[in-house]
């Protein structure tokens, strides 16, 4: 697979550089570009990026490795991410993520065989306050309980 910005890709790749003070500092745009445009940040995504920010294919994945919001392989049409951390945890996530396990047939990390769900867990996403949260896609879903994820997932097309 060869990895390269589509045209439009490029012009967004063009404007992020003109927001930030050096190229360095539009890795994270740029790993969120291409899981955008490839589904998932690959190796090759990897190089790409390297060679367009000028830096070497190690520091780009270190970056991609560090956050778990990089998708480092393909994953299915919903990623469901759940978070794990103390306050999600004390909330009752283990039981929630055992719940979505059994529900969807699949461990965490993995993705159902018909590719529409992908279980993951996450060590945190940012809203303590309102935990135990679940991630699927871009969207957040606070508060959960076993009721309330059978309807998100449910209703999933």
């Amino acid at each position: 697979m060869s990895a390269v910005f589509s045209e439009t890709g490029r012009a967004e790749f063009d404007r992020l550089l003109t927001r930030y003070p050096d190229r360095k500092s539009v890795i994270l745009p740029a790993l969120h570009l291409a899981q955008k445009e490839f589904g998932y940040v690959s190796d090759e995504a990897i190089v790409y990026i390297a060679g367009l920010v000028g830096t070497s294919p190690a520091e780009i994945e270190g970056v991609a490795t560090f956050y778990t919001m990089y998708n480092r392989k393909p994953v299915g049409k919903y990623h469901v991410q759940i978070c794990r951390n103390i306050s999600c945890s004390l909330l009752g996530a283990e039981h929630l993520i055992e719940h979505v396990s059994k529900k969807l047939g699949v461990r965490p990390g993995e993705t159902t065989p018909d590719g529409k769900f992908t279980l993951a867990t996450v060590e945190c996403l940012g809203s303590c306050g309102t935990a135990p949260v679940m991630q699927v896609n871009d969207e957040y879903h606070e508060n959960l309980t076993v009721e309330s994820i059978d309807r998100i997932l449910d209703r999933l097309p």
